[in-house]
């Protein structure tokens, strides 16, 4: 049976303190935080506010921070005994060498902390630095999430960068969409089927074979039209690459 610290309280952290709590393999959990205020989610009986509090030697320590942070958290465990984790899709794993034991558990996927979601859904990207560290690592993994994958920091850096096309550039032309929508009195709900089934496609066909729309059918009439319906030259901007790229990619 596994012990796990989390070291952070924001929205990884609190989809991952539930999806632990909810594991076989796991014998407990604590969390560790700096902000009492950021922490009202958990219970008392797992949060700490001082690392002299932690157990002495949990079998794995979950850093949930922001990039930026994760070397100077780090840092704070130096004398602490374990597996120590970054959750980061960006951060190579070698910032985390001065550890002895070290890896990667990455939850491949967009996390809102008032938005429950099913964790066995998740991907969860997985990596460490000996055979040992990633067989325990693989356990751990396994009894959260139905898909695990083996994914050096090359590959993941690659599927994160990826998953912001994906994500949040599609989030952000929602929003930009919103605002058309608001510009001219029509309610956004409106697109809801539009989105949903878009997204429901591509489970069954690639993208590629997906594509419709203007700049698909190259019908460059309707591309000048709707230019010229942009009163902002942002997304005038946005709409001309964006539709290029849709043409060049089926010339």
């Amino acid at each position: 049976m596994l012990k796990v610290v989390i070291v952070g309280t924001g929205n990884v952290a609190k989809h991952l303190f539930d999806a632990l709590k909810a594991s076989e393999q796991v014998e407990s959990v604590q969390v560790w935080g700096r902000s009492s205020k950021a922490s009202e989610y958990f219970d008392t009986e797992s949060l700490v506010f001082e690392l002299h509090q932690l157990p002495e030697e949990p079998t794995i320590y979950i850093i949930a921070v922001s990039d930026d942070s994760i070397v100077s958290v780090s840092e704070k465990l130096e004398e602490k005994r374990g597996l120590v984790l970054h959750t980061s899709g960006s951060t190579p794993m070698s910032v985390l060498e001065k550890h002895p034991n070290h890896g990667v558990l990455y939850p491949l996927q967009t996390f809102s902390r008032d938005r429950s979601l099913d964790f066995a859904s998740v991907p969860l990207c997985i990596e460490a630095n000996t055979d040992g560290n990633l067989s325990t690592l693989r356990t751990l993994a396994r009894s959260l999430a139905e898909k695990v994958y083996d994914i050096n920091s090359e590959k993941r850096k690659q599927v994160h960068l990826a998953a912001v096309f994906a994500n949040n550039f599609t989030n952000h032309l929602y929003h930009l969409a919103h605002e058309l929508c608001e510009e001219h009195q029509l309610p956004f709900d409106i697109l809801t089927p539009l989105i949903i089934e878009t997204a429901k496609k591509i489970k069954h066909r690639s993208p590629y074979d997906m594509q419709t729309g203007p700049a698909r059918r190259g019908d460059l009439s309707v591309l000048q039209k709707q230019q010229g319906f942009l009163n902002s030259q942002y997304q005038r901007e946005i709409y001309k690459l964006l539709s290029e790229s849709i043409k060049k990619t089926y010339t």
